[in-house]
């Protein structure tokens, strides 16, 4: 944390980066961006077809499936937090990348070899859908449920440090063209990583669907070899600077030096600074008086809680003025970051698209290419990268002469928003259903859960495009807006923010599923989100869902009222140092300032 690094250890980390010059550098990044490239081809491509995996091969109700696939999801949104924390404190980010990136390699190794084995999986099954098929036994559920483990983990290991890393390697802040420098990577980085994903929801689908299971997986597992050999060729040319202080410790240091001091009796607000512990040259010298409580973290009881040079001698009985309105930044935003996590359940419907997709004509012209069931989500992120390049260069400079603001649309405007249009997406997406749920019934499938309705799944195209719309919002609104809020050193915290809000809302998601399934189920009926599209009630799910997200509309604007104005609540001066608003430093960006594009969770 920048507020308490000794400075001798700040110029030391800056000495390390002149004197190993020689390493680092431009020959690094073939290494380091084929790493993040290759990993998300080959993580990215299992999960668009992984229900029908599931519900085909391991004979699971499509409710058990959808249910493993949040949890999955969930897991692996969470693992970044640990793996940055990680990183941050202990292990650094080449051993967490490299760990990371091992143990996703070996767990897209098992999942490979449940497709490549029979023995690994039920015996096969001609009708899954019926219920009458021999279920996966504990030993075959625990082999497959290791390996998608052991994925989540990697990725938590590869994600949050992986641009970072490569920013250590192009930093130099002696070169006067460092600025551009980074600029340009960060530009390749993302461009990169863009057009993995492309491919990776497109051209592995694609092979999945064609070659079957054993190529389709055993493709993503000869990628990640190649980005793991690549990334560890590269290690003796590579920068390694050693882990520093973590946030995470930081929050965990006020609580209990908040609650250590308990006993301690608050003064006046207007007492001075004379009884708060700050660093020599800081500007936050006297807390505020929100969240009073956690002001007792850094009352001085004594003389003898300070050393000579004025250092706490417990840190985690003693904390600084800034420690705590750090701490205090974070609990503020923490109403409007729950706001997201119902436009998160939104967002995370891999499943259920995929089933609809595949029971429909996905012909793009009569005769013509049939698109895979899985790769419809490419929709969304085309609208996605659209909006996003489209709002900065079109959009802001119109709304401007209307708004009078810079950037167009606020930050909560632009969260709002997405708020809505997610909205709209799972309402047109409950009328899509119900329109062919109709249809199938009319053509006489309601009894086969196998038919394909004579209906282009073309039609699942705008739901798609809005939830993109609503995620290049939102998401991206979230993060800017965290980083709006909080100091430099807090960068990271924004984008953990928003993966742990994925995670809670891959949760939500499962929980709902299990509810509707156990609830609707009960005397006789059909659940609606039966093992037959045709028969269940997926559309009574996804207008489910749109009345969750309205509520979750007027529940936000409860919390931008009581957050209150961006402009005029803001009003800590952080320790931000003179004459750096404009600089590109490369930590902002490796932690997720101006992130051009959310990617698919």
């Amino acid at each position: 944390m920048a507020s308490m690094e000794n400075p001798d250890q700040t110029k030391s980390g800056d000495e390390e980066k002149h004197v190993t010059r020689k390493l680092g550098g431009l020959k690094t990044m073939p290494f380091v961006i084929s790493n993040e490239t290759f990993e998300k081809v080959a993580s990215f491509g299992l999960l668009p077809n992984m229900i029908l995996y599931l519900t085909n091969e391991y004979h699971m109700s499509i409710a058990t499936g959808a249910n493993v696939l949040f949890i999955w999801s969930a897991i692996s949104n969470f693992m970044p937090i640990l793996g940055a924390f990680l990183s941050d404190s202990f292990l650094g980010r080449f051993l967490v990348i490299a760990l990371g990136t091992v143990t996703s390699l070996i767990g897209m190794s098992l999942l490979w070899s449940t497709a490549v084995f029979p023995q690994a999986r039920p015996p096969h099954c001609d009708s899954p859908m019926t219920g009458s098929c021999v279920k996966a036994n504990s030993a075959q559920l625990a082999y497959l449920f290791g390996s998608f483990v052991l994925m989540s983990i990697g990725a938590g290991g590869i994600r949050p440090c992986s641009l970072a890393f490569g920013a250590d390697q192009l930093y130099d802040p002696s070169n006067p063209k460092n600025k551009r420098v980074m600029q340009s990577f960060f530009n390749w980085y993302y461009a990169s990583v863009g057009l993995a994903i492309m491919i990776s929801i497109t051209v592995i689908v694609y092979i999945q669907d064609k070659a079957g299971w054993v190529v389709g997986f055993g493709v993503p597992v000869g990628l990640m070899f190649i980005s793991t050999v690549m990334f560890l060729l590269g290690s003796p040319l590579y920068i390694k600077l050693m882990p520093n202080r973590s946030l995470f410790t930081s929050f965990a240091q006020v609580t209990e030096a908040a609650w250590n001091n308990r006993d301690l009796v608050l003064p006046p607000m207007e007492s001075g600074g004379a009884i708060w512990y700050f660093h020599k040259g800081s500007k936050l010298i006297t807390p505020t008086e929100k969240l009073r409580f956690l002001n007792k973290a850094c009352m001085i009881r004594s003389p003898e809680d300070i050393d000579m040079d004025g250092r706490a001698l417990n840190p985690w009985n003693l904390c600084t003025v800034k420690q705590v309105e750090e701490l205090k930044a974070l609990i503020k935003v923490l109403p409007i970051w729950s706001s997201g996590i119902i436009i998160a359940v939104t967002i995370s419907q891999q499943s259920f698209p995929v089933l609809q997709a595949n029971s429909m004509d996905r012909h793009l012209i009569p005769g013509g290419l049939k698109v895979p069931a899985g790769s419809f989500g490419v929709f969304a992120m085309i609208t996605l990268t659209i909006w996003v390049a489209a709002y900065d260069r079109i959009i802001v400079p119109l709304l401007s002469k209307f708004t009078k603001r810079s950037q167009g649309l606020s930050l909560k405007e632009r969260m709002g928003f997405g708020l809505v249009i997610s909205c709209v997406a799972t309402a047109v997406a409950g009328l899509v259903e119900s329109k062919r749920r109709a249809a199938a019934i009319r053509q006489g499938l309601a009894d086969n859960p196998y038919g394909v309705v004579h209906m282009s799944a073309m039609w699942l195209v705008p739901q798609h495009c809005l939830i993109g719309l609503a995620e290049g919002l939102n998401a991206i609104g979230q993060i800017e807006f965290y980083y709006s809020q909080f100091p430099k050193s807090m960068a990271s915290i924004g984008v953990a923010l928003f993966t742990l809000g994925m995670a809670v809302g891959n949760l939500i998601g499962s929980l709902i599923v299990s509810i509707l399934n156990k609830v609707t189920k009960t005397h006789g009926r059909v659940s609606w989100v039966s093992n037959s599209l045709n028969k269940g009630h997926y559309d009574y799910y996804y207008w489910l869902l749109a009345a969750l997200s309205v509520v979750n509309v007027f529940y936000y604007l409860l919390c931008i009222w009581a957050f209150g104005s961006t402009e005029n609540e803001n009003k800590v001066e952080w320790d931000e140092g003179d004459g750096m608003e404009d600089e590109l430093e490369a930590d902002d960006h490796a932690k997720g300032k101006g992130s051009p594009i959310v990617f698919p969770h």
